[in-house]
């Protein structure tokens, strides 16, 4: 872990045991799926399976939260990245209540470390979603010709709704998945933004800057965290 981290607010731990329990956060895989970098984070196991030290979670979460609510005071931007079925949704609606960004679909390789091309695809979504919505794509041109047009739409809103209005690189990358969003963690790595990530037993934590050691498999786990995390930026813009 980088040392860009250095000051450490702790999130209240009011209930919060209570709260991870309840939605697996401590459950981790199974012990043959063991990344050995992990076992500093393991408490014990159950069965086949790892349990996470909370304690260490509520720490970097901490961590986290301290540097998010910082960021968020300078009015620095972040990247919500989360492309599992099961969080899809979760990574829309925080971010869109937070006023964040985020890729929820796919992540196309080359977003970040090819931005050049990255605002051209933007700017050519936001002129052909203006130019549909004010009717003047219908003028003069065939059934055939819509369709086309509203299919590049389509697919253009599936990849890039999440960073519509994202006019540079995000300050901060907060990440659902470390392993499957692999290409988005070494795309920050090789620009040098700070990224935050769930790291499950399977992870590998030195691969971000601040891992979060919980469950990246169960909706109610990566909604609790990801709420903590949003709250730290709602607080942080608010000030």
């Amino acid at each position: 872990m980088t040392n860009v981290f250095k000051k450490k607010r702790r999130v209240s731990k009011k209930n919060v045991f209570k709260d991870m329990i309840k939605v697996a956060v401590h459950l981790g895989h199974q012990k043959n799926e063991l990344n050995p970098k992990m076992r500093c984070y393991i408490l014990t196991e159950r069965g086949n399976l790892h349990i996470i030290n909370l304690v260490r979670t509520i720490l970097f979460l901490s961590e986290a939260c301290d540097l998010i609510m910082d960021a968020a005071r300078k009015r620095k931007e972040f990247l919500l990245v989360g492309t599992k079925g099961y969080a899809a949704d979760l990574i829309a609606s925080t971010a869109k209540k937070t006023g964040c960004h985020y890729i929820n679909y796919k992540w196309q390789g080359g977003l970040l470390t090819n931005w050049s091309t990255t605002k051209e695809k933007l700017e050519r979504f936001r002129n052909l979603k203006q130019k549909y919505k004010s009717g003047l794509f219908h003028r003069r041109r065939t059934k055939k010709e819509i369709a086309l047009i509203e299919k590049q739409l389509e697919l253009l809103q599936q990849y890039l709704e999440g960073i519509f209005y994202m006019k540079k690189l995000p300050d901060i990358v907060i990440i659902v998945d470390q392993q499957k969003e692999s290409t988005a963690v070494r795309e920050c790595r090789a620009l040098g933004i700070p990224t935050i990530s769930l790291v499950d037993t399977n992870c590998d934590p030195d691969f971000v800057d601040i891992p979060i050691p919980a469950n990246d498999d169960a909706r109610g786990s990566v909604g609790l965290i990801l709420n903590k995390l949003m709250s730290a930026v709602s607080s942080g813009y608010n000030n």
